[in-house]
């Protein structure tokens, strides 16, 4: 199990905080690195002076050479000299900041102080969150103020403005803060110093980002309660967490993103998070930008020479006549980033063809048209690692063309499944699919096919696919479960 320590100035600055902690000097951080080469993961740098070239600096800089995951980073450092390094952020933190005084009320302070994401303001957590999402540092000192505000102009209102962030050291804390961010340091460290169990401790930790109120999540509450029993025998603890855990992600070895991604909401930036963190994930970043986008896939696809349906993209511009000449009725359209069956339509003539073009188009700029292959089945074989792990047919919804047959009064009707060992699957289905998937990334991969009297071709690669206990492991058991767990512990011992 990972340990963490405590760094400062003089160990008098980290008495006031009591607790399980392991603490040291920045100077023996610096200068000693063989008491701090066992074990030690994880360092909460609380130096006197983060100035550039001064012990603190070095302690975060060779905490980043030495492999440990370090708080704050010289990236973080850097990035809070000047104005200018965290301008980018600025209109994000002040639009955050906004919605909490106006949720709360009030006066807002001329300064609030955020410790390790907690705000000793109760009014400004989503706030704090945000703002330790964007700047992880153990105690940031932010300047409110106010100016009139464009948007409220009708009622005389006043916008919040940041006037600065900095990092605040430890040993400048008043005795209230101090308590406050004492409290702060038990709830950030709570999976780094757990009681011993009654069980052998794990090795490694995974968290798994989900959403237990997701109407169609990729795995349910059950299944990875499941999954993580399994891990445990294995010396892996699994623990779930959910959207507003973001600052907590550091805790643990490994991230698993069990809510259907996107690249605009917070699945994303749990992916950059953990990718930052030097963290395996899954799904990482690059392979939710390129599954997300069906216009990518087609053009990898293409290049690959792997075979896919007839498709044509289609801008504003483009003469919907000649696209429905060139595949025919009827024809399927999608926009880019559908996911589960959404934002894909049939349409069976011309006057449909435009209709729903225009609507997309209120979206999105590139839409794909595809020639229409009707099958009973898709396949959808899931890869990870570059590997094949599991085979699956799913039958399409009663009386529909889809395998998910999303109603106008909400509810989503699914068609069968059949789970095949992989011995059992064509040949041709499994190479292809495989195949398709490397072109994306070393992950864990569902890709669709189609069987059709022209051959197999790929419909497309899915990020986060569906993998459900009793569904997709019909076949392969718990071995497909151990594979997912060998895929995180084998990147985790590199």
């Amino acid at each position: 199990m990972s340990e963490s320590v405590l760094i400062a100035a003089e160990l008098a600055d980290l008495e006031p905080l009591g607790g399980p902690y392991r603490m040291a000097t920045t100077r023996d951080y610096i200068t000693r690195p063989a008491l701090f080469a066992q074990n030690i993961t994880r360092v909460l740098n609380l130096s006197r002076s983060y100035a550039y070239q001064s012990a603190g600096y070095y302690a975060s800089l060779l905490a980043e050479a030495r492999g440990h995951k370090v708080i704050p980073s010289v990236e973080t450092i850097l990035d809070l000299a000047t104005r200018e390094g965290y301008a980018r952020a600025l209109p994000e933190l002040e639009d955050m900041l906004n919605r909490d005084q106006a949720r709360a009320g009030g006066e807002a302070p001329p300064e609030l102080l955020v410790f390790l994401g907690q705000a000793d303001d109760a009014r400004y957590v989503a706030f704090a969150r945000l703002l330790f999402d964007w700047f992880r540092a153990p105690v940031l000192a932010v300047t409110i103020t106010s100016s009139p505000s464009i948007e409220a102009a009708a009622d005389g209102g006043q916008r919040l403005r940041i006037g600065r962030i900095a990092l605040r050291p430890l040993n400048r804390l008043e005795k209230p803060a101090l308590e406050r961010f004492a409290s702060a340091l038990g709830t950030h460290t709570r999976g780094s110093w757990r009681s011993p169990r009654p069980r052998v401790a794990p090795r490694w930790s995974i968290a798994v980002l989900h959403d237990p109120d997701e109407a169609l999540p990729p795995s349910s509450v059950k299944t990875l309660r499941y999954w993580a029993r399994l891990a445990e025998k294995q010396g892996v603890e699994v623990e779930p967490i959910r959207r507003r855990d973001l600052a907590r992600l550091a805790e643990f070895d490994a991230l698993f993103i069990r809510e259907t991604t996107s690249i605009r909401n917070h699945t994303y930036r749990f992916a950059q998070r953990a990718r930052a963190e030097g963290m395996p994930v899954i799904d990482d970043p690059v392979s939710m930008i390129r599954c997300t986008n069906k216009v990518y896939q087609w053009e990898r696809l293409t290049l690959a020479e792997l075979p896919t349906p007839q498709t044509i993209s289609i801008r504003p511009a483009t003469d919907l006549t000649e696209v429905a000449d060139r595949l025919g009725f009827p024809l399927v359209v999608k926009i880019p980033d559908g996911s589960f069956s959404r934002g894909v339509r049939k349409v069976d003539d011309l006057g449909s063809l435009r209709s729903v073009t225009a609507e997309f188009f209120q979206d999105t700029e590139l839409l794909l048209a595809q020639r229409f292959m009707p099958t009973h089945y898709d396949w959808r074989i899931g890869v990870l690692g570059g590997e094949p792990l599991f085979a699956c047919q799913y039958r399409m919804a009663r009386n529909h063309w889809q395998i998910v047959n999303h109603r106008d009064d909400g509810r989503a009707i699914e068609g069968g499944f059949r789970a095949f060992d992989l011995a059992d699957t064509p040949r041709e289905v499994l190479d292809i699919g495989v195949r398709a998937a490397r072109l994306i990334g070393d992950g864990f991969y569902g890709v669709d096919l189609k069987e059709t009297p022209e051959g197999v071709v790929v419909i497309e690669i899915n990020d986060n696919p569906n993998l459900e206990h009793g569904v997709e492991d019909q076949a392969g058991k718990r071995a497909i479960w151990l594979d997912l767990i060998r895929w995180f512990t084998d990147r985790l011992q590199r």
